[in-house]
């Protein structure tokens, strides 16, 4: 059934969000006009900017709801709030300088309002980030439950009733299964939840047991009694979600495309296939590299005189990868071996004590220095700041025969560090592990999670244990 306190805990959360802002309005105008701190011009009276404060609470009360975001969130990552928060809080500051700009109120302090703005955004991620968390909490402590009934005793049903119990932070319980080929689990399975009845005896099972969701894990051969399945739930008010008998195949957050007015999944969903997820990338990519050149120069300087001056051959070692779209590329980096030959570099590993590196090489692979020419290949397009790393060619013709997934790396452009890199995986570790980690990321890319690896890698420090 549907539970009647959801629209309660949604007016909650309103009413929350109402006070959190007129709380950020008098810190932000004791900071901005009586702290002292911030230089200002005579103020407009007090009372004034409580009138647009209140405006712009209800303004973003009002986008919230349009945009569900008072809707339950359990099963969302922390990083989608405060997306949300973002996109919520800047479009109702937007409106709210339309009508300012409408009734020609001039006389508002456009610093006050930027001001008002990020400690908003600021103080409400904060807010939400210790709900989030604390009902987490209650949840594992057996709060706060919702509860789930599983169609279907199988390998599937069992599967999803197993990875379930691995996460009672989401604060679900399943009541049982409905199987029509078994009235109780194998030895095995005992400590599952029971199989309390039939497929057929849903509708009376749902009236007599609060269940939340019914969770459809048939196999293939039994979707023709999806349709009545969904028809009761939807009679009696139960949410209906369904695990494909075909999951394996499909990615982490898989999506509906549409494809002559019929509905088709999506079987590799890339956040980088929108046009403006790849236009912010592609900025911040172009100011990170221009940054991180401009500040690293003496560096790499440095190193370009100490490759000079010990060892014969050029300061830049180039090198063919394979990038975006099985393009090949041209990467650079500083030279840390003896010039020995395009066809020895291009297809033989560097080992511990290799006797091809360089005194100054082998300091600058460990500390990754080396790799800081990449950064002129984000200014060129051919790689980005983050991202799976880029393979040789020779390799990767090889490791796609023996590694799963292996070539969906490419769907992106290449990085200078990545996710597998920001948990230990560089140098000499496992290419299973690396895709995974890879295609991971791939399918979950925000512009956050891009900032949180690297914060990583800066966080764990630039010394490669495994770089040889």
């Amino acid at each position: 059934m549907i539970r009647q306190s959801q629209g309660f805990l949604t007016q909650l959360y309103a009413l929350a969000d109402f006070i959190c802002i007129q709380l950020v309005f008098l810190f932000s105008w004791w900071l901005k006009f009586k702290s002292g701190w911030i230089p200002y011009a005579s103020p407009l009276p007090f009372k004034h900017y409580l009138m647009w404060s209140i405006t712009y609470a209800i303004i973003a009360i009002f986008i919230s709801y349009l945009v569900n975001f008072y809707t339950p969130k359990r099963r969302k990552r922390f990083s989608f709030e405060v997306l949300k928060i973002i996109q919520v809080h800047a479009f109702s500051l937007l409106m709210l300088l339309s009508v300012l700009f409408i009734l020609k109120e001039v006389d508002v302090s456009r610093s006050y309002l930027l001001l008002f703005l990020v400690n908003n955004i600021l103080v409400i991620s904060f807010y939400r980030y210790m709900i989030k968390i604390s009902l987490k909490r209650a949840r594992q402590k057996g709060y706060n439950k919702q509860f789930i009934l599983i169609l279907g005793a199988g390998s599937l049903g069992r599967k999803f009733y197993t990875k379930l119990k691995q996460h009672p932070e989401l604060g679900y319980e399943v009541v049982g299964f409905l199987d029509d080929y078994q009235e109780k689990h194998e030895v095995t399975y005992q400590n599952y939840k029971p199989i309390i009845g039939k497929i057929d005896e849903l509708e009376s099972i749902l009236n007599d047991r609060i269940v939340d969701e019914v969770i459809i894990a048939l196999p293939l051969d039994a979707h023709q009694k999806f349709g009545s399945i969904i028809n009761v739930c939807e009679k009696i008010g139960v949410k209906t979600l369904i695990i494909p008998d075909f999951y394996d195949f499909l990615p982490s957050r898989p999506y509906f495309d549409n494809f002559a007015d019929m509905p088709l999944i999506n079987v590799r969903d890339i956040p980088l296939d929108e046009f403006r997820n790849r236009l912010f990338k592609r900025a911040f990519d172009i100011i990170f590299a221009t940054a991180a050149i401009l500040v690293t120069s003496p560096v790499m300087l440095a190193a370009a005189i100490a490759i000079k001056l010990t060892s014969e051959g050029p300061i830049i070692f180039k090198q063919e990868r394979v990038g975006l779209n099985r393009r090949r590329f041209m990467m650079y980096k500083f030279r840390s071996m003896k010039n020995l030959g395009d066809k020895v570099s291009n297809t033989e590993w560097t080992v511990e004590n290799d006797p091809r590196r360089t005194r100054v090489g082998t300091f600058l692979r460990k500390t990754s220095l080396d790799e800081l020419p990449q950064f002129f290949n984000v200014l060129f397009g051919h790689m980005s700041v983050v991202g799976p790393r880029p393979e040789r060619p020779y390799f990767v013709e090889q490791f796609k025969e023996e590694v799963p997934k292996y070539m969906v790396k490419h769907h992106i452009r290449p990085g200078i560090t990545g996710w597998a890199q920001s948990n230990g995986l560089r140098g000499d570790t496992s290419i299973e592990e690396r895709i995974k980690h890879d295609i991971f990321y791939i399918e979950n890319w925000t512009f956050l999670f891009d900032i949180k690896i690297i914060w990583r890698t800066v966080v764990n420090g630039f010394i490669n244990k495994n770089a040889y």
